[in-house]
């Protein structure tokens, strides 16, 4: 479970922000939302289901995305898929001489089988600078290693870490490498971040061929195909056919050589996901058609896509990550998915879901507590700042979504004006 993540001199930005899923002492004025939207975590801590993130265009709300993905990428192969003299991929803040020599800082606070870690780093192009991971096992923070100039220092607790010290790349993550070398501590801490999943609501092919393995091996057939019926997409049913790749039709047009480059790198058989629709006659009912996925919508192909994330991270208990959820859905229909996070019915494993977004539909106080709902601000040096509803005067009966609009929180695009763009040329 997803307690906090910083991050900071990474893209846009440049001093470090805190997105926080602690539940605030706040009440809603729907006490049911309270009771959906949160859960106890241990020790006591209450934690939030979901939380949207909203901003104008460029604001920094991508970056948020990109940030955390980074550090979950970093964590996992900068042991395993990296050589001494690689330079890590990392952006730090351009827009600033403060900055553009000094290191980026990601850091995570998380649950994990009943005890609270803190695990974080900075890196610049060149090498990591610190690394640290502590935890804590009942009420006071424990240090299972700490990086820094002096070199690392693993702990009593920590003694998986030790003679790893001098296999540690410059470039490579003290962790991963425990991780790599078996460390029972350090391999549970990479697996969490294994379970972050973030997906982007604009473009679906990362995750296609997840979703399609799923519903053909039957893991969530059923749950994809009652949710397609569920939100009214004019769908009975949906099939996969496995086709022999020497008998795929490429488009005429095609160059043969990706054509030969497209048939080496297609492994086995194909799977082509069908769709059944009811054909009618003049006033009854006469039978079925069948569709191939690529005849129906963008909105539906979408949604059967990101289907299979949604329902791993909601069986599992897992914390998913989406950048632009809405687009190509209709609110309706966002509203559902957010639904599914937001309720003890849907969500008894208290997955969580986090997803940047221009929805103003849902600033409700009818689906989100005010420390839920988050924004993204650029001010006028390039730098992104976040903070959440919570952090303002804003009452219970507020209406979020209007307030929002008009420029109340902050957040927004200051839009000129626009008529100085079309030129009368008379």
């Amino acid at each position: 479970m997803l307690i906090e993540f910083s991050v900071g001199n990474f893209r846009s930005f440049k001093d470090q922000a805190k997105i926080s899923m602690v539940a605030a002492k706040i009440k809603s004025r729907d006490s049911s939302i309270d009771e959906n939207n949160t859960f106890m975590g241990q020790n006591g801590l209450k934690l939030l289901n979901s939380a949207p993130v909203y901003g104008a265009n460029a604001s920094g709300k991508s970056n948020l995305v990109r940030a955390l993905d980074f550090m979950r990428h970093f964590i996992i192969t900068s042991s395993k898929e990296s050589q001494a003299g690689d330079l890590i991929p990392i952006d730090t803040f351009k827009l600033s001489t403060v900055t553009e020599n000094e290191p980026a800082f990601f850091e995570v606070v998380f649950l994990m089988d009943g005890v609270q870690y803190r695990y974080g780093f900075e890196a610049t192009k060149d090498r990591v600078i610190t690394e640290w991971l502590f935890s804590v096992p009942s009420t006071k923070e424990a240090t299972l290693f700490i990086r820094d100039e002096d070199g690392i220092r693993p702990s009593a607790k920590f003694k998986e870490g030790k003679g790893l010290e001098d296999k540690t790349r410059s470039n490579a993550l003290f962790l991963s490498v425990v991780a790599q070398f078996n460390g029972p501590i350090a391999k549970k801490v990479l697996n969490w971040f294994q379970h972050i999943g973030i997906v982007s609501g604009l473009d679906d092919t990362a995750y296609r061929n997840f979703t399609v393995s799923r519903f053909a091996d039957g893991k969530y057939r059923s749950e994809i195909i009652e949710l397609i019926k569920k939100l009214d997409l004019g769908i009975n049913d949906i099939f996969h056919e496995n086709i022999d790749k020497s008998k795929l039709v490429l488009p005429s047009d095609m160059p043969e050589e990706f054509k030969k480059l497209l048939m080496k790198n297609i492994q086995g058989d194909i799977t082509a996901i069908k769709t059944i629709h009811e054909k009618w006659g003049v006033e009854s009912p006469a039978g079925t058609s069948t569709f191939d996925m690529g005849d129906e919508s963008e909105g539906t192909q979408k949604l059967f896509f990101l289907a299979g994330p949604l329902l791993d991270t909601l069986s599992s208990g897992k914390i998913l990550m989406i950048d632009e959820m809405e687009a190509r859905l209709h609110p309706l229909i966002t509203k559902t998915v957010i639904s599914m996070f937001n309720s003890l019915a849907t969500n008894p494993k208290r997955a969580q879901l986090i997803f940047t977004t221009h929805d103003t539909n849902l600033l409700s106080n009818k689906i989100f507590r005010r420390d839920q709902i988050w924004f993204i601000e650029k001010d006028r040096r390039g730098c992104s700042h976040l903070y959440s509803l919570a952090d303002l005067k804003v009452r219970n009966d507020a209406s979020f979504e209007s307030d929002y609009i008009e420029g109340r929180y902050g957040a927004i695009p200051f839009i000129g004006n626009i008529r100085q763009v079309i030129v009368d040329e008379e």
